[in-house]
């Protein structure tokens, strides 16, 4: 009897402390340092500067073109939500797959977006085809 409520309150612990309620941890503090001065800590960008990526189009339609554009930066012309900017923006080459893949998630479930989840191995495939 000991030992099941033992197990029970091990369970238990783990089900109310073990999950993590946030699993894009690593994507939002990487964003905070990387991305958020210029696209904002709200994902809502900088006027006509720099395109939001909270309820954005363009994130929303391009899931395979994302990881390019962290990893090696844009340059021209960006249309995002029937707006245009011409901002050019640094890549961040120092990222690792892994960590592309966080941002994106974190991106894709923040500020109220809904897109889909990106596999790492879907990051890893556009980053070959963009080398």
């Amino acid at each position: 009897m000991k030992n099941s409520v033992l197990a029970c309150c091990l369970v238990f612990g783990f089900l109310l402390f073990g999950c993590d309620k946030n699993p894009y941890n690593q994507g939002e503090f990487l964003y905070g340092n990387f991305c958020a001065n210029c696209h904002m800590d709200d994902g809502t960008g900088l006027e006509t500067l720099i395109p939001p990526l909270a309820n954005s189009d363009f994130v929303r339609e391009h899931p395979d073109s994302l990881p390019c554009l962290i990893r090696r930066g844009i340059k021209g012309r960006l249309v995002v939500n029937g707006k245009e900017f011409n901002t050019e923006m640094a890549g961040i080459p120092l990222l690792t797959e892994f960590e592309i893949t966080n941002v994106l998630n974190f991106i894709n479930k923040a500020w109220g977006n809904d897109f889909n989840t990106i596999k790492h191995v879907d990051v890893r495939v556009a980053l070959k085809a963009c080398e």
